[in-house]
């Protein structure tokens, strides 16, 4: 698909006024065209710390074999939804989640089409959720997620399929697998890709029954030799693993990666489930061929008052400062246990109470196969999230290449249902991310876009030394970008924290009153899509507190609460503290992606009179 084609939605009835509107729009794309499936950069003073907002790949590269491109799939049929089986069935989705006010919003052609992102991964048209199975195999990135072939709602989920060299140019696949079989007749659900010493993929799946049981299932490559893994063969003896007689039947899904641990020569997975207490927990079992399992007594971790985990991740990462920038590929590893300082583990859950990803960094145990958190008070589900917008059902898998570890997560997006079905599609994948433990806290990880995406850029406009006046907004010239990939440095002079002497401890993001609010520190930041009035203006800001023993907490914050007009979406404050350690500056990057950037970017101060910024 050309990423120029924003034909990927539903047309509207055209009336005159839009029909004038839209070529006077088409003119403009023209001009843009040569901009349109790249990034400008745009550079203020480049530093290694920075909290990355979501980019990701999009469609075409002309220079591979036509005969990757995907198959034509049909046309969205269901203008109308059916009925939401989402938490009925044990599965999250969209329709679930809190809508905006009631009533449909005027949504128009013009409005609709410039939606669709530039370079974040996405099918061509309809339904997308969880990433299932990334894998690197045979020189391809591979990449599954569920996927409703027939409407942009969820349902009839099986799964997509798309291969990249580079993780930013896509080629979309015929689908992998589809609802068939009794085991998975419900839905072909969230899985994991295991790649065994002997070259074996074994894809492990969660299937929904025709009873609505949640089971685990085997498929494995029809042809192994095949580099693009297009067909696959689901085990005849299926399912492999079925709910334990202590847990609901539709509280058991999503199989992890899994590892191996040679004091026994077996491989072990982990899947996530619930107790009768609404604890969320994770369960492990382990094979030696994944088709017979034994579950090894005990949980792996449980956190109380969590409810249902979903899409469990767990990985190991190093802790030492020599080889921080490597990853450990935990399929290979002699042992898991870590009780040398050098390495940590990670377990993720996706809470299905609120539809966040949280994690924490802990110690693993192999014999006694428990995990416990380094630090109990930002245990998973209670303490770190990987993201504080909307990101959900991560996993992440092993770069062999590049001996890293990447990080997807599906964007669920805010608009209605109705506004989905018009477009014609609905969600998208974050940019791929590097995970690494951050050696200097020891308690969080580090997260920043793949290297590959800085092939996007096109050309820089350097900054320097800009000094604005408080309460205030400066504008950039960047008008002119298609997109947008913005590092920016910022510095409060010393002089300038040692005069402020009252506490602001209780600030939060949430509650602090987004980019109008105005404290201590902040807010300080940039304003994306704006229009020249500032009646539309997403905000993406710093915001700093002092504690009343003098101590200083870095707020990370992004304000949506103006981001549209539209009165069909959710619009929220989000963020969190980031960690921000003495002699280390405050730095962020944005990548600002939409098929046709129309809007302009502002540089925000707000601090009271008499701060300044460097």
């Amino acid at each position: 698909m050309d990423p120029r084609d924003t034909r990927s939605y539903v047309p509207l009835p055209t009336t005159a006024d839009e029909a004038a509107a839209a070529a006077s729009a088409a003119s403009s794309r023209r001009r843009l065209n040569v901009l349109v499936g790249a990034t400008s950069s745009l550079l203020l003073l480049l530093s290694l710390l920075g909290a990355a907002l979501y980019v990701s790949p999009h469609n075409g590269a002309d220079h591979e074999p036509t005969i990757l491109k995907s198959n034509e799939q049909a046309q969205p049929s269901k203008l109308q939804p059916a009925v939401s089986r989402g938490p009925s069935d044990g599965v999250s989705e969209k329709v679930s989640a809190v809508r905006g006010p009631a009533g449909s919003f005027p949504w128009s052609n013009s409005m609709l089409q410039w939606q669709r992102t530039g370079f974040h991964f996405q099918p061509e048209k309809n339904w997308m959720n969880d990433p299932n199975g990334p894998v690197y195999y045979k020189g391809w990135y591979h990449l599954f997620y569920q996927y409703n072939p027939d409407a942009a709602v969820w349902g009839n989920i099986t799964w997509g399929h798309a291969v990249s060299h580079d993780m930013v140019h896509w080629y979309h696949l015929p689908l992998a697998m589809v609802p068939d079989q009794w085991y998975d007749i419900n839905g072909v659900w969230t899985g994991s890709a295991t790649i065994g010493p002997d070259g074996q993929v074994y894809m492990l799946y969660t299937g929904s029954t025709n009873a609505s049981v949640q089971v685990q299932n085997l498929a494995i490559p029809s042809d192994l030799s095949d580099p693009l893994l297009l067909h696959w063969t689901k085990y005849e003896g299926n399912p492999v693993l079925t709910p334990p007689s202590n847990l609901l039947p539709k509280d058991f899904r999503d199989p992890t990666t899994a590892w191996f641990d040679n004091s026994d020569s077996t491989w072990r997975i982990a899947i996530g489930s619930k107790d009768d207490s609404h604890a969320g927990i994770a369960l492990v079992y382990k094979t030696k061929d994944f088709i017979s399992y034994e579950q090894i007594p005990g949980l792996l971790h449980k956190v109380s008052k969590t409810g249902m985990w979903e899409c469990v991740d767990f990985y190991a990462v190093s802790a030492s400062l020599s080889s921080a920038n490597q990853a450990i590929d935990t399929t290979v590893l002699a042992t898991m246990s870590n009780s040398q300082d050098d390495v940590r583990h990670v377990l993720k859950a996706s809470m299905d109470d609120d539809r966040n990803d949280y994690y924490a960094v802990g110690r693993y145990d192999a014999i006694n196969n428990k995990w416990k958190p380094d630090n109990a008070q930002i245990d998973v589900g209670i303490g770190l999230r990987y993201d504080w917008g909307i990101f959900y059902a991560s996993k992440t898998f092993f770069d062999p290449v590049k001996q890293r570890r990447i990080l997807w997560g599906w964007i669920g997006e805010t608009d209605s249902e109705k506004a989905d079905i018009r477009k014609g599609w609905a969600s998208l994948m974050s940019l791929p991310r590097t995970v690494l433990f951050d050696v200097k806290t020891k308690s969080n990880l580090l997260q920043w876009p793949v290297e590959e995406v800085e092939q996007l850029r096109l050309n820089s406009t350097t900054y320097n030394n800009l000094t604005i006046d408080t309460a205030s907004y400066f504008r950039l010239s960047a008008s002119r970008a298609a997109q947008l990939d913005i590092v920016a440095e910022f510095e409060i002079k010393n002089t300038t924290l040692e005069k402020a002497v009252e506490a602001d401890e209780e600030y939060s993001c949430t509650t602090g009153g987004g980019a109008a609010g105005s404290g201590l520190f902040g807010p300080f930041g940039f304003l994306v899509l704006a229009d020249k009035s500032l009646s539309e203006q997403t905000a993406v800001y710093f915001y700093i507190s002092r504690n009343s023993n003098g101590s200083l907490k870095t707020h990370f914050c992004h304000d949506e609460t103006r981001s549209s007009k539209a009165t069909d979406i959710v619009k929220k404050v989000v963020g969190n503290v980031v960690p921000v350690l003495s002699g280390e500056t405050l730095t962020m990057r944005i990548l600002v992606c939409q098929q046709f950037f129309r809007y302009l970017l502002y540089l925000l101060y707000s601090l009271r009179r008499y701060y300044n910024l460097n």
